[in-house]
Formats: C-alpha cells, structure tokens, sequence
C-alpha cells in the first residue's frame, strides 16, 4: 500500500527545509536554545572514503545553514568534531572539538585539537537539549543512553547519504501512527514466529525461529523526538524491541531456531538456542567469517532486536545504508542491546571498540534471495476478554506486510 504523502524526490535541503525539519522532529520550546551537530572525524584506524567526506560537509552545511535561520530567537547552533569510535554503538571519546568558523573547511582527519580547548561530551549534553548526529558509525547507542541521564534530545544519523533526504520530508505524523500501532502489537505479543524460504542452487529451503517477546517492552521511533530522554535514528519509521535473554533466574529465553542472513560473498545460517547463536553453518567465506567473529566475540551473536519498519508504505527506497533500508521492514540485530532495553551490553565484550549492534534487513532489494515466507505475532488474550487462549497473528505473508 502506497500513502499519498510518499517521500518527494528533492536531495537538498535549504535553510528554510531545516528549520521546518528541527521544528517537525524536536517540536521546540522555550527552554530550547541549542541544537548541536557532532561528526566523527576519520584517523589512522578507519580511514577516509568519499561518502564520509561528502556527509560531514553536508553537516557543516546544515550547521551553516541553521545558524543564519535559527528556528527560534536567541537560538544558536554548533558544530562539534571528534574522533571516530572505530565501531557502530562503540563509547564516545571523552571529548570533542568544536568547530567554530562554520564557513571554513572542517579537517580531513582526527589529529590535534581542531579550535582551542576540546570540550567533554559530557558539557556538550548539559548544555544543548537537541543534538543531531551525522555520523559514518553509528553513535545511537551511546547517544540513547546519555539522553536517559542528560535529558537532551538526539536524532542520530549514521550513513546518512543525500539519497535519504526524501525521507525526511514525509509526513512523520502519519509515520508516527503507523509506528504506534506496531508498538501496540509488539507490547502485546509474548513471541514471533518465522518461517524463511531461500533460494540457492539446489532448490528451495526452509527455516523457522520463534523469538521471545516475554518481559519485554517494545519501542516506537516515529520521527518525534519531542520529549527529554528522547533519542533515534533520523530517517525515522519502525517499532522495535528485544527479545527476552533469559535474564531472570529459572526463567531461560525461548527464542529458539535457524537464521538465513545473505552476504554479497554467500549465505549464513544461524543456529539459535535461547536467544544467542551456538552454530554457524554454510560452505562460503561469508559462514567463515561469522564463525571467527562469534568465536572472538560471543556477544555479538545476542539476538538484540526484532525491528518493524514501515517506510516502503510511504515510496521510500533502499539506498544500501542501514540507517534507512531498516526502516524499510523486517530486520533483526545481533550484539548489543542494552541502549534499547536489553541487558547485553559494553562489558559484555572483550573491549569497548568490539562492542556492536549490526541489523540484518529482510526486504528483496537488500537479500534478494530470501523470502520471508511468514511472520506472526502470538499475542496474550486482553485483559477482561474472559479467554485464557493466545491469538496468532499475521502481519507478513511473501515478503509483504497482511
């Protein structure tokens, strides 16, 4: 089904785009006087490429471009550098740097303090209540937990490309409703059923998982952020939430089942016994690897979210970068997630730098040989219906939501 409002095809924003966009998501009030931007900023562990270069200057734009249309009176925007984490949802540095000509070029690389004394993140979220995060590796994760403490708003934007800006002039309204009534059903649910059907070769293959939604409450990222504490990806659009990790003592996860993931180098089966992957399978370098990594890292194989996202509804297409194709559909993420509510966290890993929330998404253009045949919902009887009986319902048959 396609919405009216379907994304428009315009990649630039103007001054006037990004005050509409601050107001749309932030929904700002009096006590609103700062917004910063913050980029990571390449060295010698993960160097540059273009589409990094292209997004920082494309936030040094936007800073530039809001600070001469402030949203507000006595509104200020900064721009704030820092280096890389080395990893998606790896800590922040300590400290950043802030930018201070926005006209001038930014760095090429992390090195020496860029203008005058570097500044802890930590005053960085005491003195701004919004915050937007352009990023090359996703900064969700600590930027969630610090919005809890801080109470600042954070709209997070790893990989965003100029390709996504579309989404980001849709109608969020609508976007948000659509969202809530997944929330709604995922809070309901006390599992989700799969059942994929893979392509290869030699025919077809089935698999089946159930994940336990047991204990469990589930998330809306709808494109608002207008509440302190609030912090999402921006392009917006899923419901999400994570799977129980048998975290309460006698009482084991009951997520349980195999797994397909298509890489670009071959396919990956995942064995899933109470929510963590015991077993890798499949003959390519793709299966090689992801043994050798759950091996290294055990954490990473934690199922840490079903996600729900409802942005092809409204024309959006993927661009081949997380932050937006999961809003697209089905996705499912390995590793952390603690930032969501889950218990698997930072010390869980070997060091800080291996900690990592990945997504895997689940729609033809991105794993063309999958299908995801059936989803369903088993969902707890209301409160008052006089009925003891879970209902099983639907909400994707062959790749589409029902």
């Amino acid at each position: 089904m396609r919405h009216k409002d379907s994304a428009p095809s315009s990649t630039k924003l103007e001054a006037a785009d990004l005050v509409r966009l601050v107001e749309r998501v932030y929904r700002p009030g009096e006590q609103d006087r700062a917004l910063a931007v913050i980029v990571d900023l390449p060295d010698d562990f993960r160097p540059d490429r273009e589409l990094w270069r292209l997004r920082r200057e494309m936030a040094r734009q936007w800073a530039l471009a809001l600070s001469s249309m402030s949203p507000a009176p006595n509104f200020e925007t900064r721009l704030f550098l820092y280096r890389n984490a080395h990893r998606n949802n790896g800590p922040l540095p300590e400290r950043a740097w802030r930018h201070n000509d926005l006209s001038a070029p930014l760095p090429v690389e992390f090195g020496a303090p860029q203008e005058g004394s570097g500044v802890p993140f930590s005053e960085i979220f005491e003195t701004h209540t919004m915050i937007m995060a352009p990023t090359e590796l996703s900064a969700t994760a600590p930027l969630k937990l610090a919005a809890r403490r801080h109470g600042f708003r954070a709209a997070t934007m790893p990989g965003f490309r100029a390709e996504m800006i579309p989404a980001l002039n849709i109608d969020y309204g609508e976007v948000n409703r659509h969202v809530l009534k997944f929330k709604a059903l995922l809070d309901q649910a006390t599992a989700a059923s799969f059942r994929f059907v893979v392509t290869s070769g030699a025919g077809r293959s089935e698999y089946q998982l159930q994940l336990d939604l047991r204990h469990r409450v589930a998330h809306a990222s709808g494109g608002i952020l207008a509440n302190p504490g609030d912090a999402g990806n921006l392009p917006s659009g899923e419901a999400y939430i994570v799977p129980y990790e048998g975290e309460i003592a006698g009482d084991e996860s009951l997520s349980a089942g195999e797994l397909p993931v298509e890489f670009s180098d071959g396919l990956v089966v995942y064995e899933i016994k109470a929510n963590k992957v015991v077993r890798v399978t499949g003959e390519s370098p793709a299966a090689e690897r992801e043994a050798r990594h759950l091996e290294r890292e055990p954490a990473y194989g934690n199922i840490a979210e079903l996600g729900l996202g409802v942005l092809a509804g409204f024309g959006v297409a993927p661009v081949g970068e997380t932050l937006l194709d999961e809003k697209l559909g089905l996705h499912i993420a390995f590793g952390r997630s603690d930032h969501f509510g889950g218990q698997v966290g930072v010390a869980d890993f070997s060091e800080p730098g291996e900690a990592i929330h990945i997504d895997r998404v689940y729609i033809p253009e991105i794993q063309p040989r999958i299908e995801v045949a059936e989803v369903s919902l088993r969902l707890a009887p209301e409160p008052g219906s006089g009925t003891r009986e879970s209902l099983a319902l639907p909400i994707i048959e062959n790749d589409r939501y029902v």
